[in-house]
């Protein structure tokens, strides 16, 4: 199966995605009931940002063309993937990378994100038989020539020292910022709060804390945030709203509330689910001379950053980590 024949698999996937066919819709179905943050809104929004951003030919094409790989893998590699689960098919770019150039994927899915992955795979191998030799799936990954893993800064050091033996690929927690002027637009704000609550702001590209200008006005940030008020009748984001509310109200402790947020001044990046921390700032130049070097940052939205709202809309070429996965592929083939 060459490389043209998986790029055509990849598109006719990407149309399946994109459609609603029964097995498809019924595999969404069974994964917003297996875990409850996967809901049926953000499922759909996962999925069709994949089929859109990176199952379509000329992007697909235009990706892979400077990497020069050739038509045939002649000589594939068994490439382990640990992929994490905290948004839907949030490992999928990775399975992606593997199977675009040839090589074997052996996948070890999230126990909270193993319905959407393993339908997919198995819909390739309806189409095309031969995708069962590179696509396969396993509770633990042995034997493996190179590793992709995904988790948290604990398992991480797992992956370390069971991986260090071999070409790998090792992500840990990471989290985006934003860094407001204080002349945002209305719909620049309206935009922000889809990447601080798209997926309940689990993902890494999920905005968890503000900087803002000293004297920053925020009715305008929350009037924006509105819109996603809704998200207080999901039990379990609510449970957390409540809970961290408790916490702030016991250390009597200030802080800003919509119905499904609460501000925050916090140093730290990383804030809880149904909380957003913020800082103030004084000098923007040397803030921006000093954040993207931060070891947990894995971006930066506000005005000559990510635009506002694209934070969770990653192009194909948007490297988790800023590690280039098919040219860490294509190494192994030389």
């Amino acid at each position: 199966m060459n490389l043209q024949t998986r790029v055509e698999l990849l598109v006719k996937l990407g149309d399946y995605m994109r459609s609603n066919e029964a097995d498809w819709m019924a595999a969404k179905e069974k994964a917003s009931r297996e875990n409850g943050w996967f809901t049926s809104e953000f499922i759909d929004i996962s999925t069709t940002t994949i089929a859109d951003n990176f199952l379509q030919t000329s992007i697909l094409n235009e990706w892979i063309t400077p990497y020069e790989f050739a038509a045939d893998n002649n000589a594939p590699k068994t490439i382990g993937i640990v992929m994490a689960g905290n948004i839907p098919l949030v490992g999928f770019h990775d399975f992606l990378c593997v199977f675009i150039t040839g090589h074997i994927a052996l996948i070890k899915p999230s126990s909270k994100d193993e319905v959407l992955i393993k339908h997919l795979a198995g819909k390739l191998i309806e189409w095309r038989s031969e995708c069962e030799k590179l696509i396969r799936f396993a509770t633990m990954l042995k034997g493996c020539d190179a590793y992709i893993a995904t988790g948290s800064n604990n398992s991480s050091g797992y992956f370390d020292y069971y991986f260090k033996k071999y070409p790998n690929i090792i992500r840990r927690n990471k989290t985006s910022i934003a860094l407001l002027s204080g002349n945002e637009s209305e719909a620049e704000l309206a935009a922000l709060a889809d990447d601080v609550y798209l997926y309940f702001g689990l993902g890494c590209r999920n905005v968890t804390k503000l900087y803002v200008p000293n004297g920053y006005d925020f009715i305008p940030l929350l009037n924006a945030f509105r819109k996603y008020d809704y998200l207080a009748e999901h039990h379990k984001y609510k449970n957390n709203y409540d809970y961290n509310l408790a916490i702030l109200l016991l250390n009597h402790q200030f802080y800003m509330s919509t119905h499904s947020i609460l501000l925050v001044e916090n140093q730290a990046l990383f804030s809880p689910i149904s909380q957003l921390n913020y800082s103030f700032f004084e000098n923007a130049p040397s803030l921006i001379k000093e954040l993207p070097g931060h070891p947990d940052l894995q971006g930066i939205v506000g005005h000559d950053f990510i635009p506002f709202g694209k934070s969770q809309f990653p192009a194909i070429g948007d490297y988790a980590d800023q590690v280039d996965t098919l040219h860490f592929l294509k190494n192994l083939q030389n």
